[in-house]
């Protein structure tokens, strides 16, 4: 129901996505969308650093702001500081009528429904495919992508492969059997797979209370490397085949030194399982869309260590599901 016109959207010059955590983390994988298919630059910011380093926002910036609840603290005042400078703002909320769609010119609604857990799970993929989404509107106005089409086709696909991926969980829980008990992990990923990493890593921090990190793979040699021992679990994430050959040479690196691998990647890429203890195959689809198969695997996993030790998975502790202060 937005009406953004192609005069518009060929003025701006920049586009910034604001937001804090896991929909931080759905703002990244908007920006590839974006400047992919629609060739806009596009900044991810975190909200409670966005607010306070001055950015340098005009009349020809869009910005736009994701909130699960639309009423996290920082996120809003972000929003009201790029109003004020002379910006265009745009939210994505799962709560129609929410504190930062009344302050937006623009609303798109995740509909969702409602989440019971603290920890954004169905949220972050809404999120995501959602951000994919605009990107797509923006190219299709803007005539600056030929195969939105296909796309649209693809997105219809995604219920269906979702579903079968939760049908296929034994790997899953067997990885996590092994490794819950465990106090560190770590998760690699290139491009777009590094963003889903960064939430997988959040996921199994706020559900596990075990400490993770997430990992660019190319980051490794250059100081991470040196934390990987014997019996050290990473979980490797693959969905990008252009990077597919440069990940399974970063696995190899945190192998020879004594990790214990579990890959995410798509049907197919099975030359994966010469390097990695256990390997999780994910349905074929667009590339645009991977992340939003790629991170079910990884709230799983998130789900059964929590389980393991023990945890309360749907009200981790000194979390909350709307967070309305600084």
């Amino acid at each position: 129901d937005i009406d953004i016109s192609k005069e518009y959207l060929k003025k701006i010059n920049k586009i910034y996505i604001v937001a804090c955590g896991t929909a931080m983390h759905a703002g990244l994988v908007g920006k590839n969308a974006i400047e992919k298919l629609c060739k806009i630059p596009t900044v991810v910011d975190i909200a409670s650093e966005f607010r306070y380093r001055d950015p340098i926002i005009d009349d020809k910036t869009l910005c736009i702001y994701i909130s699960q609840s639309g009423e996290t603290a920082d996120t809003i005042a972000a929003l009201k500081l790029a109003k004020a400078k002379g910006a265009k703002t745009l939210a994505v909320s799962n709560v129609i009528g929410s504190s930062i769609t009344r302050e937006a010119d623009y609303t798109i609604y995740t509909h969702a429904g409602p989440e019971i857990a603290v920890a954004s799970t169905k949220a972050y993929t809404s999120q995501v495919v959602l951000m994919v989404i605009l990107a797509m509107y923006f190219a299709e106005v803007l005539g600056s992508y030929g195969g939105i089409e296909k796309l649209k086709a693809d997105i219809l696909d995604l219920p269906a492969k979702v579903e079968a991926m939760l049908d296929e969980t034994d790997a899953i829980k067997e990885f996590a059997n092994k490794v819950y008990t465990e106090h560190d992990m770590y998760f690699l990923g290139r491009g777009t797979d590094y963003n889903v990493a960064m939430e997988g890593s959040l996921k199994l921090k706020e559900i596990s209370y075990i400490h993770s990190e997430a990992y660019a793979a190319g980051e490794l040699k250059h100081g991470t490397i040196s934390l990987i021992e014997d019996g050290t679990p990473v979980v490797a994430v693959a969905t990008q085949d252009a990077l597919l050959k440069k990940t399974i040479s970063n696995i190899v690196e945190v192998k020879t030194r004594g990790a214990f691998v579990m890959a995410v990647t798509n049907e197919g890429n099975t030359e994966i399982e010469k390097t990695a203890d256990y390997v999780i195959y994910i349905p074929q689809t667009n590339a645009y869309f991977a992340n939003s198969l790629a991170i079910i695997p990884l709230q799983l996993f998130s789900y059964y260590v929590a389980v393991g030790k023990g945890c309360d998975v749907d009200k981790p502790r000194n979390l909350a599901k709307s967070v309305t202060v600084e």
